[in-house]
């Protein structure tokens, strides 16, 4: 069996997309997958499959929401050791005093790249700060992210990616439980 971390994205987000994580539990464990273990609202779900592709796994978890609940929702499968690197390689949580409140990390659809950066204009986005790494941004907000123009749609309509945004607690937390 391959254990896959899927998250969702703009799932029970301000009244949107709601799925209640028990249902969504239940349609994974009729379409086949074992050991489903969702974690908070948000749409953490870990899910272990005998397929051994992500993309074939993102797939079928899409298939399972559309058809059990109607909704268009993307899906991304990340493995244990991809949120390991996340967490070693966050550049904000290294420094000293950082208000872990304040990182986020987002996972794209895509590699990133420098062309990327200059896209995403962060010169209108300060104090906020960001760090690309593959396919993956680092985000220190100044105030809290509920404030910040640098918002998870302001990215997609920039980069043209499908994305997804974790705060910093809830990755490590994701981490743990894997």
């Amino acid at each position: 069996m391959n254990k896959f971390l899927i998250l969702l994205r703009a799932v029970n987000v301000s009244g949107q997309n709601k799925i209640k994580m028990v249902e969504l539990k239940e349609a994974l464990e009729v379409a086949g997958f074992v050991e489903v273990k969702t974690y908070i609202q948000s749409g953490n779900v870990f899910v272990s499959s005998n397929e051994k592709q992500a993309n074939k796994v993102e797939e079928k978890v899409k298939l399972v929401i559309s058809d059990s609940f109607n909704l268009d929702v993307y899906c991304l499968a990340v493995a244990k050791e991809d949120l390991q690197v996340r967490i070693t390689n966050n550049p904000f949580a290294k420094k000293p005093d950082v208000d872990t409140k304040q990182l986020y990390v987002v996972f794209t659809s895509r590699e990133l790249n420098d062309s990327d950066l200059i896209v995403l204009d962060m010169e209108k986005m300060k104090p906020d700060e960001v760090v690309f790494d593959r396919s993956h941004i680092y985000i220190k907000y100044s105030v809290s992210a509920g404030r910040s123009k640098l918002t998870n749609k302001y990215i997609e309509n920039k980069l043209k990616v499908f994305s997804t945004m974790r705060n910093w607690n809830t990755v490590n937390k994701l981490l743990e439980m894997y």
